[in-house]
């Protein structure tokens, strides 16, 4: 999954891509690099982000998303906590909604994804943006980022949103410390006995800089030594900045692996 952010302050590349020629020229390049998915936001969700309002996230990623769905000829998603953003993208032609939020911040949101019978990535956080990382604190990290995610799942499926269109995500670096986002990445295999496919979103994040030493300009290859150990855990899905290096590095772990 090839992200491409529609938004001034996204902590990799805020800014880069604001303008909608811009996160297209992008998005048409993360295809042709091999993304299997496009991810496109408009509303950043690093720690401490502020909430942008509907009608500013809407003019960023509506224009994005019917431009690439005419361009590039692979599913586009949606990154995105409320249903109406989730409604026009899904009507602009988006197949997935990446709802960071499982369903938590809009109420809304199950039944908008039912009713289109579109994919839906959801995410554990505890807390918000703005909060998640003022002291996260687990009893137990694994057990209950898996028992969040049945849950929600369980709720989705519920309101008709079908199993089959449903991935989950522990939200690496969304409200945990270092040693929970190291804790989830070593247990994929036990989050995958959920029977969802995973998603693991690493790319350049912040726990590499502190347990590496390393700003976010050089912080790629360890991004691909995440990538390649969680698909080897299990994970179907990996979100990234870098497809190109990344898609190259899982390509060369298949053919060895065969």
């Amino acid at each position: 999954m090839g992200i491409v952010n529609v938004t001034p302050d996204s902590f990799f590349d805020g800014g880069q891509y604001r303008q909608t020629d811009a996160a297209i020229t992008h998005g048409v390049k993360l295809a042709e690099e091999g993304a299997d998915i496009l991810d496109i936001g408009g509303e950043s969700s690093r720690p401490g982000a502020e909430p942008v309002t509907m009608e500013e996230e809407l003019r960023r990623v509506i224009p994005v998303i019917a431009r690439l769905k005419k361009e590039t000829d692979i599913p586009i998603s949606v990154d995105t906590c409320k249903s109406r953003v989730a409604k026009e993208a899904i009507d602009a032609g988006a197949e997935i909604v990446n709802d960071i939020s499982f369903g938590r911040f809009d109420t809304s949101m199950f039944s908008i994804v039912s009713k289109s019978d579109v994919g839906y990535l959801g995410m554990h956080m505890q807390g918000s943006p703005g909060n998640m990382q003022m002291n996260p604190s687990y009893t137990d990290v694994v057990g209950e980022v898996r028992d969040f995610l049945q849950e929600r799942a369980e709720l989705a499926t519920g309101c008709g949103v079908r199993a089959d269109k449903i991935v989950v995500d522990p939200g690496i670096g969304f409200g945990k410390n270092d040693n929970h986002n190291i804790a989830l990445l070593r247990s994929l295999n036990e989050l995958k006995m959920l029977g969802y496919p995973l998603m693991v979103g690493a790319s350049r994040k912040s726990m590499i800089g502190r347990l590496l030493g390393l700003e976010l300009g050089a912080r790629l290859a360890p991004s691909i030594a995440i990538a390649l150990f969680s698909a080897l855990k299990g994970a179907g899905v990996i979100r990234v900045h870098d497809v190109s290096d990344t898609r190259q590095a899982l390509r060369m772990w298949d053919l060895l692996s065969e």
